[in-house]
């Protein structure tokens, strides 16, 4: 299978270093990680010759990053939680007072991302609602190894990450793709590179559920029960 042929997802976890190369050409790893590299650089009408060079590039290259395909479940878990559960509870409430603190003061300036404040706040509690859930009953069954129960909670999941990939896109409407204007104060541009970090490390967070830890639970989930011998 070409490179072109494989899922952008599984690109994502094989080639350490790749999501960064996705970023550059907007194509969505997360969300939208189940679809092939070539139709996804086809939709976004990136040259898919200079994409599969890039990446063959950053694949022959030595790279320390963690390929968590590979991990233990429990190994990938704990890192979800340390490195984008606590992440996403700092993040949100500096943004929503950022955000206020912008609309208080320039609303009536061109380009005001008026609404964004109430616009993230309904993300904190989506997003809090969404990792709750993780952390209290589906990642509980997957380090326990109940795969045969993890279907269904695992497909509400998949579900709320494409909402929250919605809700990113909604953010990059109401601030002209986090780019701040040129009137823009020192608060307003916090706030715009506070965003930007949210919104990659969002996109990481749901890669890493959807295209790693879930698949592999998936994979266990659909594996034949051993059959019993006693008798």
């Amino acid at each position: 299978m070409t490179l072109l042929d494989q899922t952008i997802g599984n690109i994502a976890c094989e080639i350490p270093g790749a999501t960064r190369i996705f970023h550059q050409h907007k194509l969505d790893f997360c969300c939208g990680g189940d679809k092939s590299l070539r139709d996804a650089a086809q939709k976004r009408g990136v040259d898919t010759d200079m994409l599969t060079e890039e990446l063959e590039r950053l694949s022959a290259k030595p790279n320390g990053e963690r390929n968590w395909k590979d991990a233990p479940a429990p190994e990938t878990i704990e890192y979800i939680l340390a490195r984008f559960h606590e992440r996403h509870r700092e993040q949100l409430p500096e943004l929503i007072r950022l955000a206020q603190r912008v609309e208080h003061v320039h609303g009536d300036r061109p380009g005001c991302p008026v609404g964004l404040a109430e616009h993230l706040m309904t993300m904190q509690q989506e997003l809090e609602s969404h990792m709750m859930k993780e952390e209290q009953i589906l990642f509980p069954m997957i380090i326990r190894g109940y795969y045969s129960s993890t279907p269904g909670p695992i497909g509400m999941m998949r579900f709320e990450h494409d909402q929250h990939g919605e809700a990113l896109a909604r953010m990059e409407q109401l601030t002209d793709d986090i780019t701040p204007p040129a009137i823009a104060c020192n608060t307003w541009r916090a706030l715009y590179i506070g965003l930007a970090d949210l919104r990659d490390d969002l996109m990481q967070h749901i890669h890493l559920e959807n295209n790693a830890l879930f698949l592999n639970a998936e994979q266990e989930a659909a594996k034949p029960l051993p059959v019993c011998s006693c008798g």
